[in-house]
């Protein structure tokens, strides 16, 4: 059963051959042929949707509306009448009436519709649950979450965050991983220092060293002055190195020794300068296949990977799709102006259908186009981008009852392990601990089936 509907309809009869029909659809059903004895049934609680006549004796639809709305104004209330007037419309419409069924009814179309209903109102339910855990968990950290995945993320901030320890955090792209940096930060005995960040893909090769240790003045033709570098800025605070898999190999064993002596030589400069700085790397790719393969100093990869925090695919979270599209809502209704509180059941649902590819950064960029978009108080399935709007998921079929249809081993193998590494977001490291093999045999295998 999807949901719990109270009947109320002064004919039995036809409350017995509501229930029935709508049991059929999935929905379980508790009759009440008076608006009083409905009441009573209401406050034992559990009804997801009530759905009650209008002319009735004693207490009438309208004012069992009206009570409710009062007591119980999170259960949406659908009116039926045989007297469908404007008057009757807008009288259900003031006693805030969910909406408005004329009689004779056609059984099954009144069930579809009293599913929505339901499903409706279980969204607008996990919403405001997931508001609340917005409001419990901005006090603790920056980042969101609910999900068992960021449950264990969470707790390694908790156990961590005091400490000088290296960290590594990995993940896909727009997974959150500054974010994670900046919290860490936050956190930490060093909250008090500056936090400085920089991208490793952003800084041309020839220009590395000086970034990161400085430059004493004259070291090269347009050193007109001294300049301290990225990890003299970061001093008594924390150092973040994003995209970490980028730096140079030509500079990797110049920071391995500023991490392990903790001093730096400015670039043309014969003094050495001490650092007091804790270091958070992060990286989109495989660290460890970039080491196999002689990108990436492998002392240089276990002096920065003491902790490592891995962050999971928005894909992999579940609800938290609408924990951050509620918080990224307010945000951006607060800075537009816009008076936008919530997310429309239907839209809800392409969300939590859609894979974010771009993970939390992909989600944030649609909400803020879908608060500037919408012209209600809610987010509609039309303020959302195209492609989210017209997902459907899809499914790798591998076997059939058809003989002709059935696969070889070899093609379900390489179906399993292109959907793994779709799953893993590339890394073939995971992929190898996920399909058991060790990396060789996965490199294999992938040169075999991709070429």
């Amino acid at each position: 059963m999807i949901g719990r509907v109270l009947i109320v309809d002064d004919d039995p009869d036809f409350c017995a051959l509501l229930a029935a029909g709508f049991r059929m659809h999935g929905l379980e059903s508790v009759t009440s042929t008076s608006a009083s004895e409905a009441l009573g049934s209401l406050a034992s609680g559990g009804f997801d949707a009530v759905l009650t006549d209008l002319q009735m004796p004693g207490m009438d639809g309208i004012a069992f509306c009206q009570q409710v709305a009062t007591h119980h104004p999170e259960t949406p209330v659908v009116v039926m009448t045989a007297f469908a007037t404007l008057e009757t419309a807008i009288a259900a419409i003031r006693a805030d009436a969910y909406d408005f069924i004329q009689k004779p009814l056609h059984l099954e179309a009144t069930a579809v519709r009293m599913q929505r209903v339901v499903r409706e109102r279980r969204l607008r339910e996990e919403v405001k649950l997931l508001k609340q855990e917005i409001a419990a968990r901005r006090p603790l950290t920056g980042v969101i979450g609910t999900s068992p995945a960021m449950q264990e993320v969470f707790d390694l901030i908790d156990r961590v965050a005091e400490t000088d320890a290296s960290m590594l955090i990995t993940g896909e792209t727009g997974t959150g991983k500054e974010v994670v940096a900046r919290t860490l930060h936050e956190r930490g005995r060093r909250r008090t220092g500056p936090f400085v960040g920089v991208n490793c893909s952003a800084i041309p090769e020839g220009l590395f060293e000086s970034e990161l240790f400085g430059h004493a003045k004259g070291a090269f033709t347009d050193a007109r002055s001294e300049r301290p570098g990225l990890l003299t800025q970061a001093e008594g605070g924390t150092l973040f190195l994003d995209e970490i898999g980028d730096l140079p190999v030509s500079v990797q064993p110049k920071l391995l020794r500023a991490l392990e002596e903790r001093v730096i030589r400015p670039v043309g400069s014969n003094k050495e300068v001490p650092i007091d700085i804790r270091t958070i790397c992060a990286t989109n790719v495989d660290l460890e296949t970039a080491v196999a393969e002689g990108r990436f100093r492998e002392d240089l990869f276990f002096r920065i990977n003491v902790i490592h925090v891995a962050l999971p695919p928005l894909r992999s979270r579940g609800g938290d799709v609408l924990l951050l599209a509620q918080a990224f809502l307010e945000r951006f209704a607060a800075q537009n102006g816009k008076s936008v509180v919530g997310i429309q059941a239907s839209a809800a649902e392409r969300l939590l259908a859609y894979p974010w590819p771009g993970n939390v950064r992909e989600l944030r960029n649609c909400i803020e186009r879908a608060v500037a978009l919408t012209r209600f108080e809610q987010i509609a399935v039309e303020d959302l981008p195209e492609k989210v709007r017209a997902y459907s998921r899809s499914h790798v079929v591998l076997a059939s009852d058809d003989p002709s249809e059935l696969l070889t081993m070899d093609e379900v193998e390489q179906r399993y392990i292109a959907r793994v590494m779709e799953a893993v977001g590339g890394n073939k490291t995971l992929a190898a601990k996920v399909l058991g093999f060790d990396r060789k045999t996965l490199y294999r295998k992938l040169e075999r089936y991709v070429g």
